[in-house]
């Protein structure tokens, strides 16, 4: 099958470097997505073990879709029946950009007309039941080419599971996790977050140097479908815990705010990792940073909802001075601010264009 791993604007290189790793065939990618091959056992490792990631999909299909008729006839021509049983409910979504067919509620009703009339014809009935395993359909039409697919995540895999809470301006977990990627970090350096918030940062790179599988502890849509037997979901969770490392290892996060603090340790704890990360109170500014070599990954406050521009420009400015001479260690920081560098009164080394959930940021890297 040809699958799509979706993911963050920015981050698709890692997509691919991580599904190449894996030892899957086929890997291009693409704006927004990663392409891939494999059947239910790919589907089934993508989904448990893909770190920056947002989900795994199957395609089905890609046409014109220029009227309403193309796009009914174009979905009624795809093979449901080999993915969704008689029972299955399969529900629409998706999105229309730059194209004839701009209304999506109306798109969302022509798809899921098609493939009911495909799919009462192969099994020789009136009215589907829809009350068995969800198969989510996803389609996306651009410059009038429709793509449909099924979703075989169900949450977005971002959600691993042990964050059920976190601090005001939540750092989705893929985005972490592509952070952590960045740095290289292999669990033999000291790893510092000063500015930890809930913890997302501290624990995906605790969740790496173990190498757990971040979609060990949940669940996933396609657990229920026939055609990924439970008997592949066991062998792969037990392959995937035979494959984490142990060890000592040195990660470090603060924040100021003893909430956030408290929220970090119980996620941590969630995720498995409280006796790996080491979480305290206090100050970024003053903390006291370990002689180096080590890597310090933050994503200081943007000004969006946490601070004006003007406590922005002075905690940006304060953080350049108090890590000056920190020479020996790579850091990187994730902020929309465009100005960042004039503000930490330096210039990064490199420069990566990464996007939280919809805000357009930059990770500044100085190594």
């Amino acid at each position: 099958m040809e699958l799509t791993a979706s993911c963050l604007f920015g981050t698709e290189g890692l997509v691919a470097d991580e599904l190449r790793y894996m030892g899957f065939g086929g890997v291009e990618a693409a704006t927004g997505q990663v392409r891939f091959e494999g059947g239910p056992a790919e589907i089934v490792k993508a989904n448990l073990r893909l770190r920056t990631a947002e989900r795994v999909m199957i395609k089905l299909g890609e046409f014109p879709a220029k009227t309403f008729d193309m796009l009914f006839e174009g979905v009624k021509a795809l093979p449901w029946e080999d993915y969704i049983e008689k029972s299955g409910a399969f529900p629409v979504r998706g999105s229309s950009l730059d194209s004839a067919l701009h209304s999506v509620p109306d798109c969302q009703r022509i798809i899921k007309k098609a493939a009911a009339v495909r799919l009462a014809a192969k099994y020789g009935l009136t009215r589907l039941p829809e009350d068995g395993a969800v198969h989510q359909i996803r389609f996306a039409i651009m410059r009038d080419v429709a793509s449909i697919y099924l979703d075989t995540s169900g949450e977005g895999l971002h959600k691993r599971g042990w964050r059920p809470n976190s601090n005001l301006a939540p750092l989705r977990e893929t985005l972490a996790a592509a952070i952590v990627k960045l740095s290289r970090f292999k669990g033999r350096e000291i790893f510092i977050d000063p500015f930890c918030g809930s913890g997302t940062i501290a624990i995906e790179a605790a969740l790496a140097a173990i190498n757990r599988a971040p979609g060990l502890n949940r669940s996933f849509a396609a657990e229920s479908w026939p055609m990924c037997p439970k008997a592949l979901w066991t062998e792969a969770r037990e392959a995937a815990r035979g494959a984490e490392f142990s060890g000592g290892y040195t990660i470090l996060a603060s924040d100021i705010d003893p909430a956030c603090i408290e929220t970090a340790k119980a996620n941590a704890a969630r995720a498995g990792v409280d006796g790996i990360v080491r979480f305290k109170t206090a100050d970024a500014l003053t903390l006291p940073i370990p002689e180096g070599p080590g890597i310090l990954a933050a994503n200081p406050p943007y000004g969006e909802r946490l601070l004006t521009p003007q406590e922005v420009q002075k905690l940006y400015s304060s953080m350049g001075r108090a890590w000056k001479g920190l020479d020996r260690w790579k850091q990187y920081y994730l902020t929309n601010n465009p100005e960042f560098e004039k503000y930490f009164g330096k210039k990064a080394t490199k420069r990566r264009k990464l996007y939280n959930g919809m805000i357009q940021c930059n990770l500044y890297m100085y190594f």
